[in-house]
């Protein structure tokens, strides 16, 4: 048997999660709020402000809970998988599982991560439900749409478009009209899109004062939907910020190993519905 941990991104967030975690790792827990400025815990738990659900928040807040839920399962059965993925935020908890860096220079990564994507103003993205990914893919091309893309490949049936708010507007009413279902996304920017290059540049300067460890199991990269390579570790890293998420890729790669087993690690269950869908759909 394979087994696999997947690690779900922004968007699996909720008030209340991880409760009951925070008291099973006080140091960590201390750390992240030293390294927040603020309470991870309340945050999580109740989130006050009603801030959960923005990005400079949401990010960290959700590496958080998924690392401190993979902490406790190792715990509990002292099990390691033998491949992990992360779908965008959660590849950081891909690479913390595979040992790439620790927990708090992760907190460190992803803080500063959501910081500069959270800076970037204008953009929108929607998910487009009920057509294929390369046909959404031609319709932007014959109908000139350039600035927006292709953002997540998630399932054969959804995908995740990216772009100028304005123009996204214009392709969603588009692709209705060509019997989509379109579900906006409460996003503060056009992640995974060309409108993230600046900062994807200075995220890379600040990968360069880190060093990082080869994984010691693999870890399968959003942006090829193949494992990653430690000579390329932080050219990937920064990489998935402007690139698409090729989760279906990502999930028929890790279907062809021996009796593969996924266990979704951290809220929800999103992955794992994704899973389920990619691994009916014919090939």
């Amino acid at each position: 048997m394979s087994t696999i941990y997947v690690f779900p991104g922004q968007g699996s967030q909720k008030k209340g999660m991880g409760a009951g975690l925070f008291e099973r790792f006080p140091e960590l827990v201390r750390a992240a709020d030293a390294e927040l400025g603020y309470s991870l815990r309340e945050l999580c738990t109740t989130d006050p402000q009603n801030v959960v659900g923005q990005t400079q928040y949401t990010q960290p807040a959700l590496y958080a809970v998924n690392a401190l839920t993979y902490l406790a399962r190792k715990a509990d059965d002292g099990r390691v998988p033998d491949y992990v993925a992360g779908h965008s935020l959660g590849e950081y908890n891909a690479l913390l599982a595979a040992e790439v860096f620790d927990f708090p220079t992760g907190l460190r990564l992803v803080r500063r991560r959501s910081q500069l994507m959270a800076e970037v103003r204008g953009g929108a993205m929607a998910a487009i439900v009920g057509l294929a990914g390369d046909l959404i893919a031609q319709l932007l091309e014959n109908f000139a749409f350039d600035r927006v893309e292709c953002a997540n490949f998630n399932s054969p049936t959804q995908t995740v478009i990216s772009g100028p708010a304005g123009e996204v507007a214009d392709v969603s009413t588009l692709l209705k009209e060509a019997g989509a279902v379109v579900y906006p996304l409460k996003v503060s920017g056009a992640f995974h899109s060309r409108m993230m290059e600046p900062v994807r540049r200075e995220f890379r300067l600040f990968l360069d004062g880190f060093t990082f460890a080869a994984p010691r199991i693999p870890v399968i990269a959003n942006v090829s939907g193949r494992p990653y390579e430690a000579h390329s570790l932080k050219d990937t890293l920064a990489g998935q910020i402007t690139q698409p998420v090729r989760w279906t890729e990502t999930v028929r790669y890790l279907s062809r190993l021996p009796d593969p087993t996924f266990v979704e690690v951290g809220p929800g269950a999103v992955l794992s519905g994704l899973i389920r869908q990619i691994q009916k759909a014919p090939i």
